[in-house]
C-alpha cells in the first residue's frame, strides 16, 4: 500500500511546475552541508525503503499530525526571507499562498539564492512552530513580531540545506556553484565507469550533460534511471581528483575523461539515490 501511495503521489507531482515540492522521510536524509569526505563512508539510505513517502507541502499543512517529529526533505523555491535563519516555502500549484516556515538549525549560515526560480533542498524535522521553544533550543535571536502569524503552525527545523540547480545550470554557469554543496536531480544518461556517470540535461538551451563521480560506496545506477545526487561541484582536473580520491580508473578511461572534461564541471557525490523529487 505504501508503494502504491508513493507511485500515485509521484505521478501527480510529475505534472506540476516549478514550485512542486517533494517530501521524503528520514530515508532521504541529505548529507550535511560540508565538502565531500576524502575517505569512504557508509552509503546514503534510499527512499523507497519502508517508512518513506513522496508528498507535497499541502500534506504537511493538512496532515501535520501524521508528520510531526518526522524527518523530511523538501525541494522548493524560497518565497520570503524573514530573518538570517528563517524563510518560507510555498507550493502555489497546490494550496495558494499558505506558507511553511523553514528554520535554519544547521549552525551554519545559508545564503538563499538571489535569482528567481532557483530551488533549495532542505532536510529537517516537522514540528509546530513555537517561538519560545525554538529560542530555548537553538538561540537564534528571532524577533517575536515577525513570527506571530506562524505560531503553532507547521514548520520544518532544518538540519541541512543545499542549493538545488539543474544539471544544465551547473554546466552552463559552473563558476557560480564551484565549491558549494548541491542537491541535483536528473536522468542517468550514460555510465562511464563503475563510479562515474553523466546526468542528462534536456531542459536548458545550451546546457550539457553533467559528469558525476561517486567516491563512496553506492548502489549501482542504470542508464535512464532518475536519481538524486548530493555533493560538491569541482573543476575536472585529473591530478587533483586522483590526489583526493581513490578513483581506480585505468589509463584508457583517464585519457578519455581528461580529453572530454578537463576544466569542465564535475559533481563529486557524497550521496546517490533514486529520486522522489518531481520534475
Amino acid at each position: 500500500m505504501v508503494n502504491n501511495r508513493l507511485n500515485n503521489y509521484t505521478q501527480k507531482l510529475s505534472n506540476a511546475k516549478g514550485g512542486a515540492i517533494a517530501l521524503a522521510l528520514a530515508a532521504m536524509l541529505l548529507p550535511g552541508c560540508t565538502t565531500p569526505q576524502r575517505q569512504a563512508t557508509a552509503p546514503v539510505p534510499v527512499p523507497g525503503t519502508p517508512g518513506s513517502v513522496a508528498t507535497t507541502t499541502e500534506n504537511v499543512v493538512d496532515n501535520t499530525a501524521q508528520l510531526l517529529g518526522k524527518t523530511v526533505t523538501i525541494r522548493s523555491e524560497p518565497v520570503k526571507k524573514l530573518g538570517p535563519s528563517t524563510f518560507t516555502v510555498s507550493d502555489q500549484e497546490f494550496f495558494g499562498s499558505e506558507p511553511i516556515l523553514v528554520v535554519n538549525a544547521t549552525g551554519k549560515p545559508f545564503v538563499l539564492p538571489a535569482e528567481s526560480g532557483q530551488e533549495v533542498q532542505v532536510t529537517g524535522t516537522v514540528r509546530n512552530f513555537v517561538l519560545a521553544d525554538i529560542e530555548r533550543e537553538y538561540k537564534l535571536g528571532l524577533e517575536q513580531n515577525l513570527y506571530a502569524e506562524y505560531e503553532s503552525k507547521p514548520a520544518i527545523v532544518a538540519q541541512s540545506m543545499a542549493l538545488a540547480p539543474t544539471p544544465g545550470e551547473l554546466t552552463s554557469n559552473p563558476q557560480k556553484y564551484y565549491g558549494k554543496t548541491l542537491a541535483v536531480s536528473g536522468e542517468v544518461e550514460s555510465l562511464r565507469s563503475p563510479n562515474s556517470f553523466t546526468l542528462d540535461e534536456d531542459k536548458l538551451i545550451g546546457g550539457q550533460d553533467l559528469l558525476v563521480i561517486h567516491t563512496v560506496p553506492q548502489p549501482s545506477v542504470r542508464e535512464g534511471e532518475k536519481v538524486a545526487v548530493t555533493g560538491e561541484l569541482r573543476s575536472f582536473v585529473l591530478a587533483d581528483l586522483e590526489r583526493d580520491y581513490d578513483l581506480q580508473w585505468d589509463l584508457t578511461l583517464k585519457q578519455k575523461l581528461e580529453a572530454e572534461y578537463t576544466n569542465k564541471p564535475v559533481l563529486v557525490a557524497t550521496g546517490v539515490y533514486p529520486s522522489a523529487i518531481p520534475d
